[in-house]
């Protein structure tokens, strides 16, 4: 998936949330508002846990591919623009290798 691919979901979602289409689940998932949109983020997320754990790839990559359609509709919902994330995660990968010091617990005491 390119950086194309999501800016053109991300363009679709923000579409249907500025003009409501008829049998659209994205315009379902609008109209019930934010708590059935995290309640779908949530479950996208559990799924993709559950498929991470099983043999099969295509269930995997079909469960990730659910929860980044549902975080869309969710940065949507939110007014989070795509191109402050994707800024963050370009800043972040910066830092790669930056290994972060993790508070050690004394287990002698």
């Amino acid at each position: 998936m390119s950086n194309d691919t999501l800016k053109e979901l991300y363009e679709v979602v923000k579409s249907r949330k500025e003009n409501f289409e008829e049998g659209s689940y994205t315009c379902y998932l609008f109209d019930q508002g934010l708590d059935k949109i995290l309640k779908k983020c949530g479950e996208e997320c559990s799924e993709m846990i559950i498929a991470s754990k099983n043999d099969s790839m295509e269930d995997l990559i079909g469960e990730i591919g659910d929860l980044i359609y549902h975080m869309m509709v969710l940065m949507v919902e939110r007014g989070v623009a795509l191109e402050d994330v994707m800024a963050l995660l370009d800043k972040r990968s910066q830092k790669i290798g930056n290994l972060k010091k993790f508070h050690q617990v004394d287990r002698e005491s």
